[in-house]
């Protein structure tokens, strides 16, 4: 049951992440491609520079969870069903996402985002493993 759903709902949730990543939350293009990549110094800057705690906390936990579906995958694609496999096609994928963002300046390449969201596939991972276990009569 699970996995039907996954599968009807993965491919609309991808296109609205492509949206606000490109377009959403107010986007404009940037007069230069920027990139950032020093990790973790990144995000604590911006931690450290944003005013409300709330803002800082909710771009880094959402740029965590709303990556973690794509931790199911394998549900999907057979060869996405180990670990390191699944890690390893989304860090392609998300990199060229990130590439895109720089180049096309709607967005900054950011090697904080590309940890950022492949803790959450790796936490959705986790999360699938669990939801295989104890609810196995609802997952097929």
């Amino acid at each position: 049951m699970l996995k039907k759903i996954y599968k009807l709902l993965i491919i609309p949730y991808t296109l609205f992440l492509l949206y606000l990543m490109f377009l959403g939350m107010g986007r404009s293009q940037y007069s230069d491609n920027v990139i950032r990549v020093q990790p973790i110094f990144a995000t604590l800057g911006f931690i450290k520079n944003t005013i409300r705690w709330w803002d800082s906390m909710r771009i880094v936990l959402g740029n965590i969870i709303m990556f973690m579906p794509f931790g199911f995958l394998g549900w999907i694609f057979p060869k996405l069903n180990n670990l390191k496999s699944n890690i390893f096609t989304f860090i392609s994928a998300i990199t060229i996402v990130e590439a895109l963002q720089y180049f096309t300046r709607l967005g900054i390449f950011e090697v904080d985002d590309i940890i950022l969201n492949t803790f959450g596939v790796f936490l959705g991972f986790l999360l699938k493993q669990v939801a295989e276990k104890r609810f196995l009569n609802w997952v097929s």
